[in-house]
């Protein structure tokens, strides 16, 4: 059975189901090298692509009651501008090229009107841009391969494909957005990103490890949320181990990405990206802007017989109602994505089951803090761990002082260091 509700996972029953069989519409996953298929073992580990359901409306403030007919104009109006939102990420995946072919003849212009003898110095700076040029065009090859079906992704919707095809400039928002994910595929997916992924990730497994050992529980009836689950890793880890798990994100560039590696690649190390081509400053040496990371650096599709495992697209505190749900929600560098904060706890509180725990690890850069017309609350750690205690939630874990990046790059002469906090708190038994 398919999980394609507004409300993922309503009841209990549907937790302990097998994940659907062809959850994603075009469903075959070409190996990437070609050539013949080895025989399939008589007892795949995981033969059936990973759940995208799609619930993509933002919450809008209550409004009064509109008759049917207003109520019916303002849902065609909705969709109107999924379609266009999902159409417009579309097109800043395929225009990627042009936007940093752009970057590098400029450049390349700049060069050029030095005068010769500064440039004499500089023999292979030309040569250095084209190997540049190439790994863009390899780039857009992945990113093109992204986006070929994402159209028919979603196991509950369909965009429709678009009829023109025609690929306009991105915004510069748009693109920092995909030059962003780019890197993602490092933090989630590459042999390059364990150290990161160990420093974030592995301290939430092993909390769950320690909260719902499997001496004592039926881990397919531990029911995790993972919202802002990025590229999959974290969610994906805690199925591999088991445990009945549940992505949640808004992001297209994220989700596309993400249905990706999940149900399109089969090889490990199969795909090559270049995710720091953009970074023309803090270099130490040229071939390191150049330098190529690979993934997935284990398969996606190793998840064992059973696993249930699913993602949902759209906007956590609108898809999350149901109450009394979860057994675990583990959020890692989420919640100073909120407009407001106070707003998430709400959602966690009402859909924890009694005796559940939220595990959290991240900073707080508030996402919305500079940007005009966008509400933005920004709480100090302080402030949060008041709220949740006037909420009623117990606090059994917390280390103020957990060093890691995001994202970062090991070559690079500039990085950022975060001091997350990390905490484990739990909703009483008792409560209704």
């Amino acid at each position: 059975m398919s999980v394609a509700a507004a409300c993922p996972l309503p009841q209990q029953e549907q937790l302990q189901l097998q994940p659907p069989v062809k959850a994603m519409r075009r469903g075959s996953r070409p190996s990437p090298e070609g050539g013949e298929e080895e025989e399939p073992p008589e007892q795949p580990a995981w033969d059936r692509e990973i759940t995208f359901c799609s619930e993509r409306r933002r919450r809008q403030p209550q409004q009064k009651l509109q008759p049917a007919a207003a109520a019916g104009a303002a849902g065609e109006e909705e969709e109107r501008l999924e379609r266009e939102h999902f159409r417009r990420i579309i097109n800043a995946f395929r225009y990627y090229g042009t936007n940093m072919h752009e970057r590098v003849n400029r450049t390349e212009r700049h060069f050029r009107s030095l005068p010769a003898h500064q440039q004499k110095l500089l023999p292979q700076f030309l040569f250095h841009l084209e190997k540049i040029r190439k790994c863009i065009d390899h780039n857009q090859e992945i990113l093109q391969t992204i986006v070929n079906d994402c159209t028919h992704m979603f196991e509950n919707k369909e965009y429709g494909d678009d009829e023109n095809g025609k690929i306009s400039p991105a915004s510069t928002f748009d693109m920092d957005k995909l030059k962003s994910t780019l890197k993602q595929f490092v933090r989630d997916w590459s042999e390059t990103g364990k150290p990161e992924r160990d420093s974030c990730y592995q301290p939430i497994i092993n909390e769950i490890v320690k909260n719902f050992p499997k001496d004592s529980w039926d881990l397919s009836k531990v029911n995790v949320l993972v919202p802002g689950a990025g590229l999959g890793r974290l969610a994906w880890e805690i199925a591999m181990l088991g445990y009945t798990c549940q992505g949640n994100e808004w992001s297209l560039f994220m989700l596309f990405s993400s249905n990706f590696v999940l149900n399109r690649c089969t090889e490990t190390n199969s795909y090559k990206l270049y995710p720091w081509i953009h970074q023309f400053s803090n270099n130490k040496r040229s071939a390191d802007q150049i330098q190529p990371i690979y993934f997935p650096d284990v398969d996606p599709h190793s998840l064992p017989p059973g696993a249930n495992f699913s993602m949902t697209a759209g906007d956590f505190q609108e898809i999350y109602c149901e109450h009394n749900i979860w057994d675990c929600i583990a959020t890692c560098f989420f919640i100073d994505t909120a407009h407001n904060v106070i707003d998430y706890i709400d959602t966690i509180w009402k859909i924890l089951k009694p005796g559940g725990i939220w595990i959290n690890l991240g900073p707080l850069l508030y996402h919305f803090e500079n940007l005009a017309n966008e509400l933005s609350i920004e709480l100090s750690y302080e402030d949060i761990k008041n709220v949740m205690l006037q909420y009623g939630f117990h606090i059994e874990m917390e280390n103020e002082s957990v060093l890691t990046t995001y994202t970062v790059n090991e070559l690079s002469m500039m990085k950022y260091y975060y001091e997350c906090v990390m905490f484990v708190v739990r909703k009483p038994e008792s409560s209704i």
